[in-house]
C-alpha cells in the first residue's frame, strides 16, 4: 500500500509538473564539471552566466522563462550574459550586444533585438542596419556606432571569444554556475529543468563555503 500511496504522488507531481522530492543531479549527466576553473567577475558572489546568440531560436524561446528566475535571484548571486562567439554573424551579434552593455541600455532593448531577428526577420548584419532598427527604440544612432567601433567594445568581443573557449561551449543557450559547471537545456531536461539544476548548484556552492 506504501508502494502504491508514493507512486501515484510522483505520478501525480509529474503530471501537475511539481518536484515530488529534491533532485540529485549528477556531474556527467544533467551537468558537466569544468576541467579548469575559469574566474569570476564579481568574486564573493555566486555566477550565474548564461551565453547565447541572437539568432538562436532557442535562447529566443528561452528568455521568457529565465528572464522571471533572474529577477527573483538571492543578493548572494550575479547573474550575466555573455555573447557566443563562434565567427561571422556570431561576433556581429555578439558585439551588438556588448555596445549596448557597454552604453547601459542593454535591459532596455534586449527583448527588442530578439524579436526583431526572430518576429521581424531582421538580420541586423551590419552596424548601420543595428542603429537604424535601434533608433526606433530610442537609442541615439551616432551614440551606438560609436560605442559599437570603439576600442572598449572590441576588446571586450576578445573577453567573450576567451570565454567561450575557457567554458568549452559547442552550442547555445548554455549556462555556467560559478565559473565550475557547465550545463544546457538537453542535458537538463529543457528549459525550467535547467534552472533547477542552477538552483541545484548554487545551493552546492553556497553550502561549500
Amino acid at each position: 500500500m506504501r508502494k502504491l500511496v508514493i507512486s501515484a504522488v510522483l505520478a501525480a507531481a509529474s503530471l501537475f509538473g511539481l518536484p515530488a522530492v529534491a533532485a540529485d543531479y549528477q556531474a556527467g549527466k544533467e551537468y558537466e564539471v569544468l576541467s579548469s576553473p575559469v574566474p569570476v567577475a564579481e568574486p564573493g558572489k555566486i555566477e550565474v552566466v548564461e551565453l547565447f546568440w541572437y539568432g538562436c531560436p532557442h535562447c529566443y524561446q528561452f528568455e521568457p522563462v529565465i528572464n522571471p528566475w533572474v529577477e527573483k535571484l538571492p543578493a548572494d548571486v550575479a547573474f550575466r550574459r555573455i555573447p557566443a562567439m563562434f565567427g561571422g554573424i556570431w561576433n556581429t551579434h555578439g558585439q551588438l550586444f556588448l555596445a549596448l552593455e557597454s552604453m547601459g541600455v542593454e535591459k532596455q532593448v534586449h527583448d527588442a533585438v530578439f524579436a526583431a531577428y526572430h518576429q521581424e526577420r531582421k538580420k541586423l548584419a551590419t552596424p548601420e542596419e543595428m542603429a537604424e532598427f535601434l533608433a526606433g527604440q530610442g537609442v541615439d544612432k551616432d551614440a551606438f556606432l560609436k560605442a559599437y567601433n570603439s576600442f572598449g567594445v572590441k576588446s571586450r568581443v576578445e573577453q567573450a571569444k576567451k570565454l567561450g573557449m575557457a567554458y568549452q561551449i559547442s552550442g547555445v543557450p548554455v549556462l555556467i554556475v560559478n565559473g565550475k559547471y557547465r550545463f544546457d537545456l538537453g542535458s537538463a531536461g529543457g528549459p525550467q529543468g535547467a534552472l533547477d539544476v542552477a538552483d541545484f548548484l548554487i545551493e552546492k556552492e553556497r553550502a561549500a563555503r
